[in-house]
């Protein structure tokens, strides 16, 4: 352990005697060096954490340093204690040295003339060199059980124990997609810690970067936050608590060994995952042409049973153009789910599209994991595994519907707005404006066909409603059918006209 006042007056050939502001806390407060001078100001050439030794000459002429600024500048610069000699150039210490140092919380302690300063400053380096000798074997030692660790089957989770054993203090990881990767025979998040850390987490997470962080968790603690994975594709966060103030050199070392070897093992498991995100598609081809036992029978085998019908398919979309679908989060956040729940979503890749396919009203978790990458996309009707090729054209047709304020679209909500609705949504009014541009500047003789239409094209009743003779609405009708080239005596005519009149309603 490094010096502290406690152990040097513990020394009795130092001959040392506490004179103010010597509590407990100070007492055993860690020194990092012992220095004399007898500058009237030495804080420009001392560092935070040390013991300030002088003979009293700051005090005396020529300098008469102000015992107030001199104190006062030590503690500013987070001197740790003072010592004064006495027998040399001092009879005593200054009282007023002591009521400045009391005020003001500087340990001041008495210096015998029989001490030497450099026995005290040797006796400070000796003890904070053994301290640090004493932490690299324990960091080697450390890394070394790591590096063991490495190679046990369990090797990420053994890694993550030895770091949690090593720091004494408590370690986590999270997936892709934020969620807790549990391990067994760890300490766990504090439960004050457990809300900020995942939000710390998540918003390391959807910066998408290769960082490291210290965050300061709302008062509550610090957490260092250090993603898995490599720019674009990150793997997870691995994050450390903090207890006792920032880590010194040998502590983030042997954090830095368990990132390293913690990446390394993600990274070489990206040409698994390469692999069987192309298994996962021949698979989906297999499913789409109706081959449903050889597909099972492969899943089955990987990655557990199918999930049973009935079912539904989603078809998502992530737009980025920052990276391919290949590196996007949702792939692992995806992953990590179907791992959770073997049985209940099987999913691939599709071109540039995630076809998801689950069991019908068990959609909560899929979408859970996909919300925060922010997709759009469509979802079949209810079908059976020999209906896959048809749900993953209405999951098509349903995702083309999908809009910023309506992200997720089901295709049973195009069936229950009919033909007219699905027209609607297929940019078929397009066509419908440009057929009746003809009419654009006769506003009054579309309301007539519209009237005339709704009356099923009787004459009469039409006529009486619109309050004009029935031989001028057939004189107008008639106008609008050769401006149109629409033969409006047919139910074909007329229900063209009728489609596209109400396709380009306000």
């Amino acid at each position: 352990m490094p010096a502290d006042l406690r152990s040097l007056m513990a020394e009795p050939s130092f001959r040392l005697t506490p004179l103010a502001a010597a509590d407990d806390a100070a007492l055993d407060a860690p020194l990092r060096w012992a220095h004399n001078s007898d500058l009237p100001d030495p804080t420009p050439w001392l560092e935070p954490g040390g013991l300030l030794l002088t003979d009293g000459a700051p005090f005396l002429p020529p300098h008469n340093a102000p015992v107030d600024d001199y104190v006062e500048r030590l503690v500013a610069l987070g001197v740790r204690a003072l010592g004064v000699s006495v027998g040399i150039l001092l009879e005593r210490v200054p009282p007023e040295l002591v009521t400045a140092c009391d005020r003001l919380g500087m340990p001041l302690i008495e210096v015998s003339r029989q001490t030497p300063f450099m026995g005290l400053i040797k006796a400070v380096s000796d003890a904070t060199a053994a301290d640090e000798r004493a932490r690299l074997e324990r960091s080697l030692l450390a890394q070394r059980r790591v590096a063991r660790a490495a190679l046990r089957p369990d090797g990420l989770s053994a890694i993550l124990r030895e770091l949690e054993r090593a720091l004494e203090t408590w370690v986590a990881l999270f997936d892709a997609s934020g969620a807790l990767v549990l391990v067994p025979e760890t300490t766990g998040i504090p439960a004050a810690l457990d809300e900020p850390v995942r939000e710390a987490v998540a918003a390391a997470l959807a910066g998408r970067r290769a960082a490291a962080a210290r965050v300061s968790l709302g008062g509550v603690g610090e957490v260092t936050l250090q993603t898995l994975g490599q720019h674009g594709t990150l793997r997870g966060v691995l994050a450390v608590g903090i207890s006792n103030g920032p880590f010194d050199r040998a502590r983030q070392d042997l954090v830095d060994s368990v990132i390293a070897l913690a990446s390394i093992s993600l990274e070489q498991s990206s040409t698994l995952d390469s692999a069987r995100r192309r298994l996962r598609s021949g698979i989906l081809e297999l499913l789409a042409a109706g081959d449903t036992d050889v597909a099972g029978d492969t899943v089955k085998h990987l990655w557990g049973r199918l999930p049973p019908a009935p079912l539904r398919v989603a078809r998502l979309d992530v737009r980025d153009s920052e990276q391919t679908l290949d590196s996007h989060p949702l792939i692992p956040a995806l992953e990590v789910l179907a791992e959770k729940r073997p049985g209940a979503l099987f999913f691939a890749q599709q071109g540039d599209h995630v076809v998801a396919v689950y069991t019908d009203g068990d959609d909560a978790g899929l979408f859970a994991a996909a919300a925060p990458h922010r997709p759009t996309g469509g979802v079949s009707s209810r079908v059976g595994w020999d209906q896959i090729a048809a749900a993953l054209g209405e999951a098509r047709r349903a995702q083309e519907r999908a809009s910023a304020r309506q992200p997720i679209v089901f295709f049973d909500e195009l069936a229950g707005s009919g033909i007219l609705g699905h027209l609607e949504q297929t940019r078929a009014h397009d066509v419908a404006r440009r057929m009746l541009l003809p009419l654009d500047d006769d506003p009054e003789l579309r309301r007539m066909l519209e009237v005339w239409l709704e009356h099923n094209g009787s004459w009469g009743t039409a006529a009486g409603a619109l309050g004009i003779h029935r031989h001028t609405l057939r004189h107008r009708v008639d106008g609008a059918a050769h401006r149109l080239g629409l033969d409006l005596d047919t139910f074909g005519g007329r229900s063209e006209l009728w489609n596209a009149l109400r396709l380009t309603a306000e």
